[in-house]
Order: C-alpha cells, then sequence, then structure tokens
C-alpha cells in the first residue's frame, strides 16, 4: 500500500474513532491533572482578557480552566462528534471543524493549548502542524503542546507486526489496538526538540510524567523573536 493512502485511511480512523467515543469520553477520563497544572501556566503568562485556542479541543475540557482566568476560548477539532460535546459546555466564542493540519489562523492567539494531540500527528506532518501552531499565536505568546512517550520494546514490537503486514509503516508509529484511536506516533523528545528548534519555538520549560508503560512530556513553547 502506497503510505499517503495509508497514512489517509489511518487519519480517518482516527476520526471514526473520536466520533464514536465522544458521547461518553469524558466519563472515561485518564489522569490529566498534571496537564490541567500546565494550561494554568500557559494561561498565566498571557495578557488579561486574552484570547485562547484550543486545537484539537476535544470535548472542551479545558475550556472552564480557561474561562475561570479571565480568557476567552476558541476550539478547533477535525471530530464532529467531538465538537458537538465542547459545543454542549456553552464556553468557547467560536469552534471550528477543521484538523490541525489545516488551520490557517494568523496572529489570532495570546496562547495556543495543543494537549494530548501530537501523537495523532505523522512525522511528514509534524513539520506543517508546528508551523500553523506557531502562525496561530500573537508576538509574545505561548504554546502549551504535549508529546506522548511509550516504552522502546512496544514501539519495536509494533514496527516488526506492521512492517511484515507489509504496511509502509516507520518506526514509532502504532496502528492496531484499540488504545491508540486508529493511529500514533511516538518522535521521541530528541525529534520532537529538533523539530521545536527549526520552527522557532523556544523551550520555556518542560517536564515529564510517566504513566504504567507510556507517559507525556510537557513543553512550553514561545516563538522566537
Amino acid at each position: 500500500m502506497d503510505r499517503q493512502a495509508w497514512l489517509a485511511e489511518r487519519r480517518a480512523a482516527v476520526v471514526s474513532a473520536y466520533d464514536a467515543e465522544a458521547p461518553a469520553y469524558d466519563e472515561h477520563e485518564y489522569p490529566s491533572d498534571l496537564q490541567r497544572e500546565w494550561v494554568g501556566r500557559a494561561l498565566g503568562l498571557i495578557r488579561p482578557g486574552g484570547v485562547v485556542l484550543d486545537a484539537p479541543c476535544g470535548t472542551g475540557k479545558y475550556f472552564p480552566l480557561v474561562a475561570a482566568a479571565g480568557h476567552q476560548v476558541v476550539g478547533a477539532d477535525q471530530s464532529a462528534g467531538m465538537l458537538a460535546q465542547a459545543r454542549a459546555r456553552g464556553i468557547a466564542s467560536r469552534l471550528e471543524h477543521v484538523a490541525l493540519q489545516d488551520l490557517a489562523y494568523v496572529a489570532e492567539f495570546d496562547a495556543v493549548l495543543t494537549v494530548d494531540a501530537m501523537e495523532n500527528i505523522p512525522p511528514e506532518d509534524w513539520p506543517l502542524v508546528l508551523a500553523n501552531l506557531h502562525r496561530a499565536v500573537r508576538p509574545g505568546g505561548v504554546m502549551y503542546l504535549t508529546v506522548e512517550e511509550v516504552e522502546q520494546p512496544k514501539i519495536d514490537q509494533a514496527f516488526q507486526s506492521l512492517s511484515a503486514q507489509g504496511l509502509p509503516a516507520v518506526r514509532g508509529e502504532i496502528a492496531q489496538g484499540g488504545d491508540v484511536a486508529g493511529y500514533h506516533y511516538y518522535p521521541g523528545r530528541e525529534r520532537a526538540v529538533h523539530w521545536f528548534g527549526r520552527e522557532g519555538l523556544a523551550i520555556l520549560d518542560e517536564g515529564f510524567r510517566r504513566e504504567d508503560g507510556w507517559g507525556y512530556r510537557h513543553f512550553l513553547l514561545r516563538p522566537e523573536q
């Protein structure tokens, strides 16, 4: 199978999975206390009454934090099902049905939140998505972005399995099992930081928490002047 066709199929599978899970998604929330802490830190760095983009926003679970801090929130997501849940909160000033690869905002936001989402982005699209997020931020604004990690044996096993099936996967991709929403890609810290540097995104701070065989790296970024 052609790699672009395979990635398109996997992207559709991700959207389908989130659409299906949306109505009950918040009932089965994984621990995200650290994500909320870092969202709060990002919001504390912007001007009062700022405008914040949450992309992808999912069900809008971080909307109340943004609103409580006195900021306006705009949500964007490629899943119509997730947007329906976000809309029901009645908090966002605007919601857009759009994928990270297709964001076209220009200097509209004081902060951009991209939480628990980059694992659905293939390596070919990482530079594009980072450029889109960067372009959306106003001068002096900040970005909060997470990068998921899993243990190396799981990555190795997935690559061997996909390759054995004749699929055009690269190392770091997982596209099987109910816990990956159709597709995950794990670049690792070194490659993610390399892409940040190429896009002109300076790391203000970072952290990491490991869970049971997986974890999230948390990055607070600021576009270089």
